[in-house]
């Protein structure tokens, strides 16, 4: 027998994991606010924003509210830049799902800028979208984000962010 130790199983990481996720999104109660949900597929998260007749800002069109359109962008880098930045604990079971909810020393990224290009109306439907973490250092981070809707290759629109990195939190 070898020394080494039995990989949890596959059912107990992805809950881990999942529940670690929803911790994350809970702490940012504007992403409630919204609607918005994501789904996980290893490490990778797809931001929806489910449609709902409130997010309509222009009803003659009728087209998506621009301000909806760019908070869903906005909060999908914020928890991919997050969520990225903490993978290693999670996969590491060094942060667990309580310590993500509960513990105040973890802080998220702030928003230094987010510029957002608008493509075209967004359509009353369903919205998605996948941040990319183009460089996050110990103090700043950038961030792009794509959203589209019925065809991945078809956007609605894109944003660039900007992040000052929190302290990392001092652990026990």
């Amino acid at each position: 027998m070898t020394g080494r130790t039995r990989p949890e199983p596959m059912q107990v990481v992805k809950q881990r994991r999942d529940a670690t996720l929803a911790a994350l999104v809970g702490r940012v109660p504007f992403i409630g606010t919204l609607g918005v949900v994501f789904e996980r597929r290893g490490d990778e998260l797809t931001a929806i924003l489910p449609f709902r007749e409130t997010l309509i800002g222009n009803p003659v069109l009728p087209a998506l509210h621009g301000g909806a359109t760019a908070g869903f962008l906005e909060v999908a880098a914020l928890v991919e830049l997050t969520w990225s930045g903490l993978w290693p604990e999670i996969e590491s079971g060094r942060l667990t799902p309580e310590q993500v909810a509960q513990d105040n020393r973890l802080r998220m990224p702030k928003t230094v800028d987010f510029t957002v290009d608008f493509l075209r109306s967004g359509l009353p439907r369903d919205a998605y979208a996948r941040a990319r973490v183009n460089r996050s250092g110990r103090r700043y981070a950038s961030v792009h984000v794509e959203g589209w809707q019925d065809n991945r290759n078809r956007l609605f629109a894109q944003a660039t962010g900007h992040f000052v990195m929190p302290e990392p939190p001092v652990r026990d």
